[in-house]
């Protein structure tokens, strides 16, 4: 035990600058309890149905106790390690022991274990359990960090957002200034409109991010307003670009108004930014007994096919369309959200492009 111990503490020393000041106890952290389980885990029988369960990646359930492999990925977050360095300090492992082991069976004075094979074997698969289960521990503290400053920024955003907002509506009211300053605070509230579209995605992709999807409250509403709310939130964003609403059907249901809201202001926005300028952007509303039906489409390039299988991914933006120089203004999060909103409400999206008729999105929402 000893000799691995020394040799695990020798090689979390070599990681620099986050080692530095760990004293010998914190580089060894729980490796000594994770060198016992793989031991014990050795030496305990096991079927063949369990045997092959292992080799899937279904090792023995530990119940609700935290497993010293856990522990070790989560205080290697915690002392700054890399995800890389953490897997690096299990291959040395593997290495250091089998090395030994090696050297062990090799001795001329020393019985071969007719089981050897096996015992190697066992040894792998519990390793790479002990590695899955700390890396699991590691990225749930990443996601933890990540979703947790996510939230904050967005928190912390909406009160100098919202003073933005009605400083660029007490700016552009008509007849209030002269029109250099009306434009000002046209210029004023455009932005606001678009940071704070910003802000809810990335609480979205936050909320996403945490296994569950998007949260959503159903009332009752009227997806008729939701949609012009929506057009103006696009319109305000991109006040050149021409929408039309149209909706037929029965459109009071209950349905989570905001988030449906967000889902087709992202759609309209995603359609001023990537359609032919001056061209229409067409919104469509359709009440149906068991669902609603919501389509955006836009006239202009059709969306490239290679592009097609990742364009609900978060962080991904459509290719840029040549000739087209205006700026992006997104963060590739539009379609990820609106693809989420609507599955928490249990329907789905879907896209169809071509040159002929142009890029229609579709989200389908069943009414119960």
């Amino acid at each position: 035990m000893e000799q691995i111990l020394v040799e695990w503490e020798a090689f979390a020393a070599t990681f620099g600058a986050v080692a530095d000041k760990m004293s010998s106890k914190e580089l060894r952290d729980h490796a000594r309890q994770i060198l016992q389980f793989v031991a014990k885990d050795i030496q305990t029988a096991e079927s063949t149905e369990q045997t092959h369960a292992k080799s899937h990646g279904l090792g023995p359930c530990t119940g609700s106790e935290e497993t010293a492999s856990s522990i070790h990925g989560r205080l290697r977050y915690a002392s700054g390690f890399s995800l890389l360095q953490l897997i690096a300090e299990y291959r040395a492992l593997r290495a250091s022991v089998l090395k030994l082991w090696q050297r062990e069976v090799s001795d001329p004075h020393a019985a071969m274990p007719a089981d050897s094979a096996r015992d190697i074997t066992r040894f792998n698969e519990a390793i790479d359990q002990s590695l899955a289960e700390a890396a699991v521990a590691y990225s749930d503290k990443t996601n933890e960090t990540r979703d947790i400053f996510l939230a904050i920024l967005g928190h912390d955003l909406r009160s100098p957002l919202a003073a933005t907002s009605i400083a660029g509506s007490y700016l552009s009211r008509p007849g209030a200034f002269d029109d250099q300053i009306r434009q000002i605070g046209v210029r004023v509230k455009r932005s606001a409109v678009t940071m704070n579209g910003m802000v809810n995605d990335l609480l979205g992709l936050a909320r996403a991010q945490l296994g569950n999807g998007i949260p959503i409250e159903r009332r009752e509403c009227d997806l008729l307003e939701m949609g012009h709310w929506a057009i103006e939130d696009a319109n305000a964003a991109h006040p050149r670009a021409r929408f039309e609403l149209n909706a037929t059907g029965e459109l009071i249901g209950w349905f989570d108004g905001a988030r449906l809201q967000q889902l087709l202001t992202n759609l309209a926005n995603n359609a001023a930014q990537y359609g032919t300028p001056g061209r229409p952007i067409c919104v469509d509303i359709v009440g149906e007994q068991d669902r609603v039906l919501l389509k955006v489409r836009n006239e202009g390039p059709a969306i490239p096919e290679k592009a097609l299988p990742t364009l609900f991914s978060s962080l991904v933006q459509l290719p840029q369309q040549a000739g087209n120089t205006r700026p992006r203004s997104s963060l590739g999060l539009g379609l990820f959200i609106a693809k989420e909103i609507a599955v928490a409400h249990g329907g789905d999206i879907e896209v169809v492009s071509s040159e002929a008729t142009g890029t229609v999105f579709t989200v389908e929402v069943p009414r119960h």
